[in-house]
């Protein structure tokens, strides 16, 4: 069955800029619809009945401007984990920080270059596919696991822990969004734990267009090929909690707890702040950066 079209909103003021931005994404893998501002956009999403993968979203409109929009999108559960990229002529980091705040986890300058628009729509398109992807496979997951209370799984490829990541979000009070931070958290453990692929190398060879082989090269070779990672499920009177080992070299955590404006224009990088804003009411690393502990409150 051949795939079905990602629908993408775009939202800005002036219509140039929707029209340059509909050329550019004249791609038969995305149908778009453009509106020229932020009520009409408002309107659309509550009454099109279309499922939306990713908005565009001008900072500078009249009325309600992208800003406010944006915050509107996130207070909504229907809409409130559709990626959005936040586009402006204004890259201030404080302008930059304050569009990170509200739920903005990409960021794309004017004037456009056609690489940049086209990179940063399939980074956010792509996060979309495996947000959707992880969700589709919940059901596979059988109910008769509800009652665990607390066990340990060990994982070595990416393909080890999403399947591990869909078992244990169906434990959850909210399995849709607890499959998103804990995917997020356990490829980490496997990509940059205990394979050692830090942040430059990895938007180095993604550029490149050689990332999944590097990892399929790496999980056969010493010393990762030996290497493991661990999740351990702790299922407590008011919380859940997950703590997700590699056995890799550590890293400093704290700069990837928030998302930064210095990562915002990266394709990558925003996985850990995704992961604690989305799913973990708490989330911190432990041993220097070889453990992630994240907590999950049972009733709300």
């Amino acid at each position: 069955m051949p795939q079905e079209p990602f629908n993408i909103l775009v939202v800005d003021d002036e219509p140039l800029n929707l029209e340059i931005i509909s050329e550019l994404l004249s791609d038969p893998r995305y149908r778009l619809r453009c509106v020229q501002d932020g009520i009409q956009a408002w309107e659309v999403l509550q009454g099109s009945g279309v499922d939306f993968d990713l908005i565009v979203l001008d900072r500078m409109m009249p009325g309600i401007d992208g800003i406010e929009l944006l915050a509107r999108i996130r207070s909504d559960r229907r809409f409130a984990d559709i990626p959005v990229i936040m586009q402006t002529a204004v890259s201030h980091p404080s302008d930059v920080l304050e569009g990170i705040h509200r739920g903005a986890y990409y960021y794309l300058t004017k004037p456009y270059e056609h690489d940049m628009l086209t990179a940063v729509v399939g980074a956010a398109i792509e996060f979309r596919a495996k947000q959707k992807g992880l969700r589709r496979r919940l059901s596979d997951v059988h109910d008769v696991f509800a009652h665990m209370r607390q066990a340990l799984f060990e994982f070595v490829s990416l393909v080890e822990a999403r399947q591990l990541a869909f078992f244990l979000a169906k434990l959850c009070p909210a399995p849709e969004v607890a499959v998103i931070g804990l995917a997020e958290l356990m490829v980490n453990a496997v990509e940059h734990g205990n394979l050692e692929i830090g942040f430059q190398e990895k938007g180095r060879l993604s550029m490149e267009g050689r990332w999944t082989a590097e990892i399929e090269r790496r999980l056969s070779l010493p010393p990762y090929r030996d290497r493991v990672a661990t999740v351990s499920f702790e299922r407590g009177p008011q919380w859940i909690r997950f703590r997700v080992r590699d056995q890799g070299n550590g890293f400093d955590w704290r700069e990837y707890l928030e998302m930064s404006p210095d990562r915002a224009f990266e394709m990558h990088g925003r996985g850990i702040a995704m992961a604690k804003a989305l799913t973990f009411k708490d989330l911190t690393y432990e041993d220097g950066g070889r453990e992630a502990v994240g907590t999950i409150p049972l009733n709300g």
